[in-house]
């Protein structure tokens, strides 16, 4: 264990790590459910496993944690992220893959809008929340459903095939799993998978 009496004297919350303070007790973790079939198992599994550590991350915090920033000058919070992967669940699935014609769950002028405008109040991280379990519900029932995953969306001019798509969703994912991780601890001081 790190000494942290640094982090205490800079007003930092003390790391903490043990397998009696993980998120989830490994016996009950669900991320991991044992070997897949077949390479659409693995993709949607993957996918599943970063979403569930996503939540994870963000249990038991209330709205104004979930909206504290990282460092300035950056937006990055955890509400941020949940608004943010809500926005591309539904640009990757709806959009790019099913053609909807569909807007904006959080119209901005920004590249970054669903990360600015994070903020702590409570009906605005139930309205995240609720927005990115709706887009992945749509996103699970379409790879589920999908004959194949030669599938072909769009994206602008640009062919994608379900595949693909799926493989950089883990990537997006897996990247903000470890934003997540960072402003956590930063939050709580919890640390874990």
């Amino acid at each position: 264990m790190p000494d942290t009496s640094t982090d205490a004297a800079a007003g930092l919350p003390a790391r903490r790590f043990g397998w009696e303070d993980m998120f989830v007790p490994p016996e009950e973790d669900s991320r991991f459910d044992g070997p897949c079939a077949d390479e659409r198992s693995v993709l949607a599994n993957q996918l599943r496993n970063h979403r569930l550590t996503l939540e994870l991350k963000c249990g038991g915090l209330d709205a104004e944690q979930l909206a504290q920033r990282s460092v300035p000058p950056s937006t990055l919070s955890l509400l941020g992220l949940v608004r943010h992967v809500a926005e591309r669940e539904r640009h990757w699935f709806r959009r790019t893959m099913a053609g909807k014609d569909v807007s904006r769950i959080w119209p901005t002028s920004g590249v970054d809008g669903a990360l600015d405008g994070a903020v702590a109040d409570p009906a605005m991280v139930e309205q995240a929340w609720t927005a990115w379990r709706r887009e992945i519900v749509f996103a699970e029932r379409f790879v589920a459903e999908a004959p194949s995953l030669d599938v072909r969306g769009h994206r602008g001019d640009r062919m994608v095939l379900l595949r693909e798509l799926l493989v950089d969703a883990i990537g997006e994912y897996a990247r903000h799993v470890g934003h997540a991780d960072l402003l956590r601890e930063r939050i709580d001081g919890r640390v874990g998978r």
